[in-house]
This record gives C-alpha cells, structure tokens and sequence, in this order.
C-alpha cells in the first residue's frame, strides 16, 4: 500500500489523530492546517487522496476544492462540522467525492478512505490492462450530434471535441450505452462510481448537471439528459 494522503485541518488534535491513524495503516501522509498551505502541498504533492476541513483559516476547503478541481481528479473527502444539507450539496458541486460530518468514528472514515482508493486503484488497473492487451474496439455512438468514441475516450458535438472531466465522460458513455432506459440514481451510483461507492447519491444530480450544460442545447429544459421524476434519469440520444 503506497497510495499517498494529504490531511488538510486546522484542528491539532484532529490533525494529528487523524495523520496517526492513517499511518498505522499503512498510508504515507503529509498534513496542512490551513487552506493556502493545503492547496499549495497538494499541487506540490500530489496526493492520491486529500481529506479537506471545510472551515478553515486563508482559504476554506470549498474553494481549496474548487481550485484543485481545475486540474486535478484526486478523490477529495470533506469534513465539516455542519449538517445542512445545503452544506452537503455545496461540497458535491465543487467537487468533493464525499462528505463525513463532525465528529465522527475513525473506522468509518477509514472505510470510506478505503473505498474511495480501492476506486482509484481500480481504474489504473483497468487503464493498465487497455494499454497492453489487445482489446476489442467499441464502435463510435453516434446520438444526434453526439459522437462518443470509447476507443479513444473522446467526445464529439457538431464534430467540435468536448472538454468533459473524467467523471462526466464515464457517465455519459453510460447513458448512451443504456439509451432509452430509466436509470435510478443508485444503478448510476454503482456502475458509474463503484459498488462500494460510500457518498452521497446527490452526486449523480450534480454530474448530470455539469453534463446537461455541455451536451444539452438548452440545459435549462433537457431534451437529451430527462428526469424521471421519482426515479432517475433517461438518455434520450
């Protein structure tokens, strides 16, 4: 186990707990305990993993995460001390991958610590072994003006590429390959994110969102990307 984890906490106590805790499982960690200084290491870094304060001195974590979010796909596990669930979704929409409120028991944020790097792991493996087997080439999807390309993860509209994070492109590629079908939000939780995906299901809406506004002629009224209402969602094509 070498995956690396940055702690960002502005709480002593909290960040030591938590960096020994880590440790005694196996994981190397560097700590910050402001924002300033935790986007900073985690660009200098560049953890497998980051574990972000939402309240915190020189820069909170919201916008510590929307900075990184830029440029990078790390998984980001926020705390906070809050429990509103406007909360909850602010985090989702800048980018966290998940949200564990103070205080909390340890075992359970390792097991989302885990969850979330065995994700990682997971799809470096699968990058790993589509770079030196020989694998069958999926065909183009074609929907409307739409061009997905899965042998070259690219993304087509009017034959102008889009710029669509990693995220965005695995559940688009999902949608289409499932055209047609309702989809509830825990089917797209568990195929998309991974079975023993441990965050908030109101992180599919966000994505869907993010995803309506690059696809969609009119995000505000989707014709491509449908609710349906008590259930998920469709693709229409």
């Amino acid at each position: 186990m070498n995956e690396r984890i940055l702690v960002v906490e502005d709480e002593p106590a909290l960040r030591d707990t938590l960096e020994w805790n880590l440790r005694h499982e196996g994981y190397p960690v560097k700590t910050a305990a402001d924002g300033i200084a935790g986007l900073q290491a985690a660009r200098e870094w560049k953890p497998d993993l980051l574990i972000l304060d939402l309240m915190l001195p020189g820069m909170d974590g919201l916008e510590v995460c929307r900075q990184l979010r830029k440029d990078t796909n790390f998984p980001i596990l926020m705390l906070t001390a809050r429990e509103s669930e406007t909360d909850r979704v602010v985090g989702l929409e800048v980018g966290a991958d998940d949200y564990i409120t103070k205080p909390f028991h340890m075992r359970e944020l390792l097991a989302r610590v885990k969850a979330q790097l065995r994700r990682v792991r997971l799809i470096r493996e699968e990058k790993t072994s589509l770079s030196t087997e020989e694998t069958p080439l999926e065909e183009p999807i074609v929907c409307g003006d739409l061009t997905i390309n899965p042998a070259r993860g690219e993304v087509l509209r009017a034959g102008k590429a889009l710029s669509l994070k990693p995220k965005e492109y695995e559940l688009l590629l999902f949608f289409a390959r499932h055209r047609g079908q309702m989809l509830s939000r825990e089917q797209i939780l568990q195929r998309v994110w991974g079975w023993e995906y441990t965050g908030d299901s109101r992180t599919v809406d966000v994505h869907v969102r993010w995803l309506r506004e690059k696809i969609e002629p009119d995000p505000a009224t989707p014709a491509r990307l449908v609710t349906v209402r008590g259930g998920g969602y469709r693709f229409e094509g």
